[in-house]
């Protein structure tokens, strides 16, 4: 078996082992979130940012829901490390975007944090902040979970099939989650381009 055909093997031994439960309560507190008018903020740092900002665009426009990511905005992120330090940037973030129990909070992380080993102690700080103001809290992490399991309302644990490969099926699996929530019947009002236009039209020579 090469190195491609292994790897595939592996993503779809983590496939069949999601759990799907845990999806579909997560879709639940989402809908409620949008009826009660809450926003989302989707949090994460490295391969996790960049999965919150393409989550962000997706739940606006998809699923009809307010999303924001400090990941955004380089400029407010960077000036909020220097001014109050990188582990408390996003309980800072969110709290001069005034968090409230109407709000959500939605992490993407490998590790889900873990303040003793100094580990993403910025959303471990981040998650402190919204049990104190009584949000919603949502994950897709790898590994145990991290604190973000241990804290969230609802928080899916991808599988670890194989250890040497935790950040990769994690972080891939992130954005098929994101995907399958906002594409659910219970959340998607929006249709996407290319399934509303039929798939791409293709030019006829005359």
């Amino acid at each position: 078996m090469n190195f491609a055909e292994e790897y595939l093997e592996e993503t779809k031994k983590v496939l069949a082992r999601l759990d799907h439960s845990v999806i579909e309560k997560m879709v639940t507190l989402l809908a409620d979130l949008r009826e009660r008018g809450g926003r989302l903020f989707f949090l994460g740092v490295g391969g996790g940012a960049a999965a919150s900002s393409h989550a962000v665009s997706d739940f606006r426009t998809i699923a009809g829901i307010e999303s924001y990511t400090p990941a955004d905005n380089v400029t407010e992120l960077t000036a909020g490390i220097n001014d109050h330090g990188w582990d408390s940037i996003f309980a800072e973030w969110l709290r001069e975007s005034s968090l409230n129990p109407r709000d959500g909070i939605f992490v993407f992380s490998v590790g889900g944090g873990d303040a003793a080993r100094g580990i993403s102690s910025n959303i471990v700080e981040a998650l402190n902040y919204a049990r104190k103001t009584g949000t919603l809290i949502l994950g897709v992490v790898g590994r145990d979970g991290g604190y973000t399991a241990r804290v969230a309302d609802a928080c899916l644990v991808i599988p670890t099939v194989n250890p040497r490969r935790v950040t990769p099926h994690t972080e891939a699996l992130q954005a098929l989650v994101s995907h399958l929530i906002v594409s659910h019947p219970k959340l998607k009002i929006s249709e996407m381009k290319w399934e509303s236009e039929n798939g791409p039209r293709l030019k006829t020579k005359h």
